[in-house]
């Protein structure tokens, strides 16, 4: 079928004479995540992953992701002629080598221009000149090949009150408008969904477990005009958008918008966001002040509404996960259990909870060698019966108008080897010492990272991902520009200062390729310290509550500020969820939380 496809592909590159066709996983407005009818990468590869980019030329098709798929990738390319490139891996060519080592002097470069952002377009725009050639960016050539292509989506879109939101449309609007005011922007051209879905407190549902409406928006110092398909919108959020002062134009006439700028404007606007379509649409003589979305940063510090509800989504996610892990722990071997059963019994403890909304991202219950695999996503034909014995890892979270979850736990099902528990361990410690960091201001992720990767370091073990990531309010689970990582890696936007409010994961974790994975993930809300002659100093709340399984624990490879640490975690998680749980639930939460 990959085969065909391509073959297919490659008639339409020839009478276009085009010589390579690069498909990224993009919508066009550069979402992490993306929606039915953009998931191209996948049509043409086979691949399933939710970040990776293809190249076709004639002769050669290649995928390329990063270490988090890499077993995954390469099990699902086998017999599909396409070769994985693994990002990061010394010798591997990045894609920009490879197109420009690949495009023939004045040959002509292809990509859907509104799947491209701005930056990256500009680039192979240079590449092709080089080369004395040219792109070609005005079609969608999957599009054409694509016989079942998937519509649109076009799901209803909801307000989000101020009692969750902690600040109005009308006040961030102006906070926007300052922000533009300095940088002598008139206009500012914002096409991230997440910014957008944040800026006017609406949310959708137009990419699954990204409650998102498909848009872009425009905003000057008098208008703001929404672009968007405008049958989503029901009478009270027309209502609201006429208060705040907000028009709606159809989704597609941004590009006209944009077109018909006058040639002395000056445009705000991040070239990583915004498609190259629109990008390479502004009239010469136009002034682009490139820069992130004054947004990005807003909505990644949390106000304390923000902070204080995320408290309140956590302790309702940490009920449903401990009653899941009650029922796991005290039912295997004698239940019948397979990765998805177990994955749905999850998901209904968190539809008890009051205010959930859906998942915010698909679960990932993966058993023993499954869960080497990062990313993994158990199918019928991979759905592992779960046996009284190894590990369980399950990642997994949801969306509630009170916040975003993401917690991950591995449980030992029965017997583990002293390798499993040594590794297990160091995943414990590592995740305790970083939660327990104190810095000055101005750190990054990149100066804490260590706190982490240490204890997996000292025994010459690493892991292929960061350590943490930023988490939106009811937005994308994965959020910048904060996150934890040992180096830059600048397609991942993450390595921002570190703010009071800004909630991060720490996740660090242990993956050997058909054996087993280990990951304990908890969020973390970054709070102020003491301030003194050396400056302000931050530290960590941890928000998350559920038992890290003492199954699995050494204590004798644990400093004793590590126990301690752990103690104090597990008596914080008793005292939050003992008030919800039943009798039988308490008692053996007493034992999973004890003090070791």
């Amino acid at each position: 079928m990959i085969q065909e496809r391509l073959a297919a592909l490659r008639g339409e590159m020839k009478k276009r004479e085009i010589d390579i066709y690069v498909v990224p996983t993009a919508d066009f407005h550069e979402s992490e995540y993306v929606g039915d009818y953009f998931k191209a990468r996948k049509f043409i590869t086979g691949f399933t992953g939710s970040a990776g980019t293809a190249v076709i030329t004639m002769t050669e098709a290649g995928l390329w992701t990063d270490g988090r798929y890499f077993v995954q990738a390469e099990a699902q390319l086998a017999g599909s002629t396409v070769t994985l490139y693994r990002m990061g891996e010394e010798g591997v060519p990045k894609v920009d080598e490879f197109l420009a080592d690949r495009l023939p002097e004045g040959g002509r470069l292809g990509f859907d221009g509104r799947v491209v952002n701005g930056s990256w377009g500009k680039r192979l725009a240079a590449l092709a000149e080089k080369k004395g050639g040219s792109l070609s960016v005005d079609e969608d050539l999957i599009d054409i090949i694509w016989e079942e292509r998937p519509p649109l989506s076009k799901k209803p879109v909801f307000l989000l009150d101020e009692k969750y939101s902690g600040r109005s449309t009308a006040d961030k609007l102006a906070a926007v408008r300052a922000e533009m005011k300095k940088e002598g922007a008139d206009t500012h051209i914002l096409t991230s969904l997440y910014d957008i879905a944040w800026l006017l407190n609406i949310r959708g549902g137009d990419i699954d477990s990204v409650p998102v409406v498909l848009s872009y928006l425009a905003l000057t110092e008098r208008e703001c005009i929404w672009f968007l398909q405008e049958e989503v919108l029901d009478e009270a959020v027309a209502a609201y958008l006429k208060e705040n002062g907000i028009v709606t134009r159809p989704y597609n006439d941004i590009y006209d918008y944009v077109t018909g700028l006058a040639a002395d404007s000056c445009v705000l606007m991040d070239g990583g966001s915004v498609n190259y379509r629109i990008a390479s649409s502004l009239r010469a003589g136009i002034r682009m002040v490139d820069k992130p979305n004054p947004t990005e940063l807003m909505k990644a510090v949390k106000n304390p509404t923000e902070v204080e509800n995320t408290r309140l989504a956590h302790v309702k996610d940490g009920v449903a996960f401990t009653k899941f892990m009650y029922w796991l722990k005290t039912n295997i071997g004698t239940v019948p259990m397979t990765e998805i059963s177990a994955s749905d019994y999850l998901e209904a403890r968190r539809r008890e909870q009051e205010h959930f909304i859906e998942l915010s991202f698909g679960t990932i219950c993966a058993y023993g060698a499954n869960a080497a695999m990062m990313h993994y996503a158990a199918t019928p034909e991979s759905n592992a019966e779960l046996k009284p014995e190894g590990f369980l890892l399950v990642d997994s979270g949801g969306h509630y108008f009170e916040g975003t979850t993401d917690i991950t736990r591995t449980m030992a099902l029965g017997p583990v080897t002293d390798e499993m528990r040594a590794h297990f361990t160091a995943v414990c410690r590592s995740n305790l010492n970083l939660a327990a960091a104190k810095f000055l201001h101005g750190c990054t992720g990149l100066n804490l990272d260590i706190l982490a990767r240490g204890p997996l370091w000292e025994m010459g073990i690493d892991y292929r991902c960061g350590t943490g990531h930023g988490v939106g309010y009811l937005l994308n689970v994965h959020e910048g520009p904060n996150g934890f990582r040992w180096r830059v890696v600048p397609e991942r936007h993450d390595n921002g200062v570190l703010e009071p409010g800004m909630i991060t994961t720490d996740e660090p974790g242990v993956y050997l390729e058909g054996k087993y994975g280990i990951r304990t993930e908890n969020e973390l809300v970054c709070r102020e310290a003491e301030k003194n002659e050396y400056g302000q100093f931050l530290c960590f709340e941890n928000i998350t509550y559920a038992p890290i399984d003492l199954d699995a624990i050494d204590p004798a490879q644990m400093t004793g500020r590590e126990r301690a640490l752990l103690n104090a975690y597990h008596k914080t998680v008793y005292e939050t969820l003992s008030p919800h749980m039943t009798e039988e639930e308490n008692e053996w939460l007493k034992t999973y939380t004890r003090e070791i």
